[in-house]
């Protein structure tokens, strides 16, 4: 069975319509997903908007760059 992706704004509507009221496993059938990966998605991105969902993503990339430049660096400089 090939996975499906969803977009950002798919998990924000859904983990908005729970914080509505709306039943879980309503908001599951609509998208076609198992009730865990609700929420899952919902222990990630409670709270957020889609723009902050999208930003922590990039943030978290950029964050491990220079981390991998520092030790590239340091592979680098070492005599064999």
């Amino acid at each position: 069975m090939k996975n499906k992706r969803y977009t950002g704004e798919q998990i924000i509507e859904a983990i908005k319509a729970h914080g509505v009221g709306e039943k879980v496993a309503g908001i599951c059938r609509r998208p076609g997903i198992a009730e865990g990966r609700f929420y899952h998605w919902r222990w990630k991105c409670a709270g957020m908007e889609f723009n902050q969902a999208k930003n922590s993503k990039l943030k978290k990339l950029l964050a491990d760059k220079p981390l991998e430049i520092e030790t590239m660096k340091d592979v680098l400089s070492k005599k064999w």
